[in-house]
């Protein structure tokens, strides 16, 4: 990541220099997609550092949604300083029309930063769509879905900045493709409003996301009804009330239970029990961090066969 993140000072500062040199808005609001993506790798490399410390008295369960928090950041830094610039450059370019059109020589600099731009980003995103096959061949599922279901928010914040960090240089160039041909600096402008709308979009679906799992989203259902059947195939669990997950880091998951056990069951037997059925728990699903199992009489309609509450 500290790769990436280089690259992207150099990119973001060649496209400045660059906007700044020709007054070309689609750049200059480039540069500031580049300082975007560079504000979210600060956030991202902070959280998986603040993340790493171990649970304690004040934070029983760590500090694992550390993580969550500065990805909830990052996503309000795509917004404020990559969207809400490009479109203050869109709408500048706009305003500014009938102004004395740049010259070839500017043209040619502003394609040879957006050219160099897209070799960089697209060598980016070749790098990062091969992590997330990997990632998606070993979790068993489509890449897609699984960037979408993962409780990873470096994973989809990742993928989001590379995949429209592409698309954002190939908007770039065509808007500029369109001023030269046209001499209507019209088609700058609206390169840099479809600039912030693409990133305004990617900074609200990312927020929404990480916002769930900061607030407590449940794990993968896989998770909870492999934990029912694990419940429902011991004889000794009359019924299965319910079993509860929520995310305390993205690869992390704590699980509450409510089960009825068998009532000729004595006190002795009921806690191995629980040790069997947590340790089997552990072994299924290594990502489970801890268990709260509660034998409890069983819940009206609620019995082991049927599907409870699993939320």
């Amino acid at each position: 990541m500290l790769a990436a993140l280089a690259a992207n000072l150099a990119v973001g500062a060649a496209k400045g220099a660059g906007g700044l040199l020709t007054g070309s808005a689609a750049l200059l609001s480039e540069a500031a997609h580049s300082v975007a993506d560079t504000l979210n790798e600060v956030f991202l490399l902070l959280s998986l550092r603040r993340a790493e410390r171990p649970a304690d008295r004040t934070h029983p369960f760590g500090y694992g949604k550390e993580r969550f928090f500065w990805s909830l950041l990052a996503a309000v830094g795509i917004f404020v300083s990559g969207a809400g610039f490009s479109a203050y450059q869109g709408i500048e370019a706009i305003g500014n029309r009938g102004e004395e059109p740049p010259s070839t020589r500017s043209f040619l600099v502003v394609y040879g930063v957006l050219v160099v731009a897209l070799v960089l980003e697209s060598a980016s995103l070749g790098k990062a769509l091969k992590q997330v096959r990997g990632e998606a061949r070993q979790a068993r599922r489509r890449p897609l879905d699984f960037i979408r279901r993962s409780p990873d928010p470096t994973v989809k914040t990742v993928a989001s900045e590379d995949s429209v960090a592409v698309l954002g240089v190939g908007i770039a160039l065509a808007g500029t493709a369109l001023h030269q041909v046209t001499g209507d600096e019209l088609w700058d402008g609206v390169a840099s409003l479809l600039i912030a709308a693409l990133l305004a979009y990617i900074a609200v679906v990312l927020g929404r996301d990480t916002k769930e799992l900061l607030i407590g989203e449940a794990a993968d259902p896989a998770l909870r009804l492999g934990a029912y059947d694990v419940l429902a195939s011991r004889p000794e669990v009359t019924g299965v009330n319910h079993v509860r997950t929520i995310h305390t880091a993205p690869d992390e998951v704590f699980v509450a239970i409510s089960a009825d056990f068998d009532d000729q069951l004595t006190m002795g037997e009921g806690e191995a029990l629980i040790e069997r059925i947590e340790d089997e728990l552990r072994d299924e699903f290594p990502q489970i961090s801890s268990i709260y199992l509660r034998p409890e009489k069983r819940e009206s309609a609620v019995v082991t066969g049927s599907s409870g509450d699993q939320s």
